[in-house]
């Protein structure tokens, strides 16, 4: 990359090239962004964020947009400010706050093209305590606004949202002052919350991927001061949780990329405050863990990205690829 970053985000568009930005490094934090593109092999710089944030929430809208939307300022203020990014004039542009300021939170896209956010944290001025937050909130592209939804049952941060074949929003884990296994359903149909269970292991800061069979994988966290090597498995048409093979290695903070083939491809990470390079692929067919030595990245990562090229190759941040 031209700008080397931590805790930043990754896209891949439409045009096939991969779209980075914001994030953490050498102690500031970045507004920047940049295009790599892999029939190139080459960064390129584009136009940078209105403001520079980490823990933040993003995804990608169904005209190939990029929203962008909360997190700390250089300040570490809470932000509730929201920006898009568009590919075709590689430009960003501020839209409306959200109703909440909110850090550490998720944001997904529906089936009908609106965005959930869910969750998070923010921290109480006078006491600097954290408020986990149960509210979520729904931003439709069409209007450009933002409005509550139904609350979640607890406030979480830290944790991960799927939207599953079925339309409604898996949430799991995350923290509320600790690690949680509760796990909860979003159906867009009501805009209400369902529990769905708890996960066998409390974990924040896991990964959870969503199978080719509907099925969804979760995989390491962290809980209690322990880095995590679990794995287990929600299976919507059953709403039940069943524990699956462990990975080789305990992680938090990697990413999860589900291939062309159908296992998932797990990366670095986390472990006792030491970043690892290590690669493991997960079978749905046999349910089982398999460390790929010629896998193994070049460096050592955690709070890094995966992207899945249009060639099915993986690129990582670093410019790694798989």
């Amino acid at each position: 990359m031209i700008s080397p970053r931590t805790n930043h985000a990754a896209f891949t568009l439409k045009d096939g090239k991969v779209l980075i930005f914001g994030g953490f490094f050498d102690e500031k934090f970045s507004s920047s962004a940049e295009l790599y593109d892999p029939l190139t092999n080459l960064w390129i710089k584009t136009s940078s964020m209105n403001v520079s944030r980490i823990d933040f929430a993003t995804t990608m809208l169904t005209n190939g947009q990029v929203l962008v939307v909360g997190g700390f300022n250089p300040a570490n203020e809470e932000l509730s400010s929201a920006e898009l990014y568009d590919s075709l004039t590689g430009m960003w542009e501020n839209i409306e706050n959200m109703n909440n300021k909110r850090t550490h939170f998720t944001a997904s896209l529906l089936s009908d093209g609106k965005v959930l956010v869910a969750g998070g944290t923010v921290i109480v001025s006078e006491t600097f305590q954290y408020t986990y937050l149960k509210s979520t909130e729904l931003f439709d592209p069409s209007t450009g606004m933002w409005r509550h939804t139904g609350d979640m049952n607890i406030g979480r941060d830290m944790h991960k949202a799927t939207v599953l074949k079925n339309s409604k929003v898996l949430v799991t884990g995350g923290s509320n002052t600790y690690a949680v296994d509760s796990s909860e359903l979003y159906d867009p149909s009501t805009e209400l919350w369902t529990n769905a269970g708890k996960m066998h292991d409390r974990r924040l800061s896991h990964t959870a991927t969503l199978l080719a069979d509907g099925k969804m994988l979760v995989a390491g966290g962290y809980y209690n001061g322990i880095a995590l090597k679990s794995a287990e498995l929600y299976d919507p048409s059953t709403a039940s949780w069943t524990k699956t093979d462990s990975m080789n290695h305990q992680r938090y903070d990697h990413t999860a990329t589900l291939l062309e083939n159908e296992k998932v491809l797990v990366i670095g990470g986390n472990v006792y405050g030491r970043p690892h390079s290590i690669a493991e692929l997960y079978d749905p067919s046999t349910e089982l863990w398999t460390e790929i030595e010629v896998l193994n990245m070049k460096q050592q990562r955690q709070q890094h990205t995966a992207s899945i090229l249009n060639n099915a190759n993986v690129s990582m941040a670093d410019n790694d690829h798989y």
